[in-house]
């Protein structure tokens, strides 16, 4: 932890994180680029997808035993999942598999697009939450559907930045800010479709609370470099929120003072 990040951080639930960067242990080349990404990101939470990793043709030797030995909090999630009654028991059974109560919480209602069944997404999160999950729901930057979703009982949500893997960074930049400004006292996690770290630090300079990633460092040529620079893209765009950044202008407007300035440079007035 960072001094920077120890002074304020990611705070979920009432529970702080090292980090305001998440991250994805899905499509690395190896696991030992998945280690080297998590070394250098420094995540506050990784996540792992259940039925994905629990699948013969998928699993890898050892990858749990890396995620015990990095001993980053593990965050896992629902991906796949396309029916309410689906991801509750698959939320269900990651809590047995990972003594977590934490859950992403995915239901993905179009296959093309993969975006999240608005719908059934507010039904299987109030029937999470009864059951005691610390529920992080994966949602688009639909207002109403954010608001329902803290309704339920979830205190933070994950809209994405645009479909999942696709790297195009933040496609509705409107919504994005109205949600973050409609939702001022909620964690909102950007999650998905950011490619480079320019996205994440924009999205941060909003004052979104952080990222969730994993294509724009898995498949990047180096990932464990560019898990890096994602992390210093995050912390640069949270500082800068911070620090108050100036308001936009639509015109010029000298930054020297007129203070030596030739009188006839200056305004008569």
């Amino acid at each position: 932890m960072t001094s920077a990040s120890a002074a304020d951080p990611l705070t979920l639930y009432g529970v702080a994180f090292a980090s305001r960067v998440l991250l994805g242990t899905s499509r690395y080349p190896s696991l030992a680029s998945l280690s080297d990404s998590i070394e250098a990101a420094r995540p506050g939470m990784v996540t792992v997808a259940l039925r994905r990793q629990m699948q013969a043709d998928t699993a890898e030797a050892g990858f749990f035993d890396l995620l015990k030995r990095h001993a980053v909090p593990l965050l896992p999630n629902t991906a796949g999942c396309q029916t309410v009654d689906e991801a509750v028991t698959t939320a269900h059974m990651a809590r047995e598999v990972f003594e977590t109560e934490w859950i992403k919480l995915e239901l993905i209602g179009d296959d093309y697009t993969l975006q999240p069944d608005p719908i059934g997404l507010v039904e299987a999160a109030a029937r999470l939450v009864k059951d005691g999950f610390k529920v992080l729901p994966y949602c688009t930057e639909d207002l109403v559907v954010g608001r329902r979703l803290v309704d339920v009982g979830c205190e933070a949500l994950m809209p994405w930045g645009a479909p999942i893997g696709t790297g195009k960074g933040i496609v509705n930049p409107y919504g994005l800010r109205v949600l973050r400004e409609r939702l001022p006292d909620v964690p909102l996690i950007v999650d998905a479709g950011l490619g480079v770290p320019s996205h994440a630090c924009q999205a941060m300079e909003w004052g979104f609370d952080g990222v969730l990633l994993n294509t724009a460092v898995s498949q990047a040529t180096d990932p464990a470099a560019m898990a890096r620079a994602f992390a210093m893209g995050v912390e640069a765009g949270r500082a800068a929120y911070r620090a108050g950044p100036m308001d936009e202008r639509d015109s010029a407007q000298a930054s020297t003072p007129v203070v030596g300035m030739p009188f006839w440079h200056q305004d008569p007035g």
